[in-house]
């Protein structure tokens, strides 16, 4: 009877050790916003600063970071939009940047899975440069958040430690969408008038 009850405490302890998980160092985070007539959409890891050096020494200068932790920082964009004036085309795209002192070069991949500081430049879709803002107060969380400007434009801005960047992003064909806008709005206008 002793090793059955025995038996049985050592299943339930394992059990219960089974279903507790222990937080995420670099937990995973998803931010989407509502931009123009679809959506972007940012999947990504977000480290800590845990009292480290982050720009410079963590991460250096100089050299290609995956913009989180983990697994590639994965953007979608559901329409065409224009970085810096650059066509990017919808679907979805890895994150890179390569962070200096004064500015980061704002890289998007056609390889949107790798993991780690896996990066291959032959796969560069498109790279644009913002300059650095200094934060008044510590970032403790990577963190990446769209910022709508207006209807048809936004910053990704990305803030970790006392570093941060904006990125500007505007719909492609704005033109076009807004000589549709006009035209809905006559003939509103006329239904109105009958």
């Amino acid at each position: 009877m002793k090793k059955i009850l025995i038996t049985a405490l050592l299943c339930a302890s394992a059990y219960t050790f089974a279903q507790y998980t222990l937080p995420a160092a670099s937990p995973r985070a998803k931010v989407e916003q509502q931009f123009s007539l679809s959506k972007i959409t940012v999947d990504y890891g977000r480290p800590a600063v845990k009292g480290r050096e982050i720009f410079g020494a963590l991460v250096p200068y100089g050299k290609v970071w995956r913009a989180g932790a983990n697994s590639s920082t994965k953007i979608t964009f559901s329409q065409g939009v224009l970085l810096q004036g650059k066509n990017v085309s919808s679907g979805t795209y890895g994150l890179f940047v390569e962070p200096s002192a004064s500015k980061w070069r704002v890289i998007l991949s056609s390889d949107s899975q790798s993991w780690g500081t896996q990066y291959d430049a032959s796969k560069d879709v498109l790279s644009v440069e913002v300059p650095v803002e200094k934060l008044p107060t510590s970032q403790e969380y990577f963190e990446i958040s769209i910022q709508p400007v207006s209807e048809h434009k936004a910053h990704i801005v990305m803030e970790w430690d006392r570093t941060a960047v904006r990125i500007p992003v505007e719909a492609a064909g704005t033109e076009k969408l807004g000589r549709i806008q006009e035209k809905l709005m006559e003939i509103r206008g006329i239904e109105r008038e009958k």
